[in-house]
């Protein structure tokens, strides 16, 4: 009996032994999946001066801080732990402050972009026109932002931030799917006069 144990662990340790000859090489590090919604939308349209289709997977809320004006909103994600927070304002002999400022806030994140693309948005039929900011960097806080005016009388802002330290390479596909409903945002807006 006594011999059949020193036996056993004989095997034991000399299997032990040979299954460790090879080099272990550690997995990286991963990150959840993320598992998106279909897109899918309904109306925002309350006695706020403009309106948007927004997803049924989000949000709609005022924006309660303390620098807030009327009609300003957030559009909340919460499986994404996200928001777009939009700004209104009247144009009054002052668009041209409105673009800078619009500038000026996109152009802080330039210490952690990689880079930062901008399109065009044109719609005038609805008399919509405006810009959208693409930044792309692992750090970016806000990913997207765009403005909207009718170069006029009306000025809407808008910045997506996460609620979370930004590491983009992993958000990536959430940022995406959330400028695709931004985009859509944008081609449904419409001014009410």
């Amino acid at each position: 009996m006594h011999f059949m144990k020193h036996h056993l662990i004989t095997i034991f340790l000399t299997l032990l032994l040979l299954g460790c000859n090879s080099d272990y090489t550690p997995k990286p590090r991963g990150y959840f999946r993320i598992d998106l919604p279909s897109h899918e939308y309904q109306q925002f349209d309350t006695t706020f001066p403009f309106s948007f289709e927004v997803p049924i997977y989000a949000t709609t809320f005022p924006d309660t801080s303390g620098l807030a004006e009327p009609y300003w909103i957030n559009v909340g994600y919460p499986a994404f732990r996200a928001q777009l927070h939009i700004s209104y304002k009247e144009i009054h002999h002052n668009l041209s402050q409105y673009l800078e400022d619009s500038r000026t806030l996109v152009n802080k994140h330039i210490p952690k972009a990689n880079a930062i693309t901008q399109q065009e948005f044109l719609n005038p039929e609805a008399e919509v026109y405006g810009l959208t900011f693409s930044i792309r960097g692992t750090e970016a806080a806000s990913p997207y932002q765009f403005y909207l005016t009718d170069s006029l009388t009306r000025f809407v802002r808008g910045a997506l931030y996460f609620n979370i330290v930004p590491n983009n390479d992993s958000l990536a596909p959430v940022i995406d799917f959330l400028r695709q409903d931004i985009d859509h945002m944008i081609s449904t807006f419409r001014w009410k006069y």
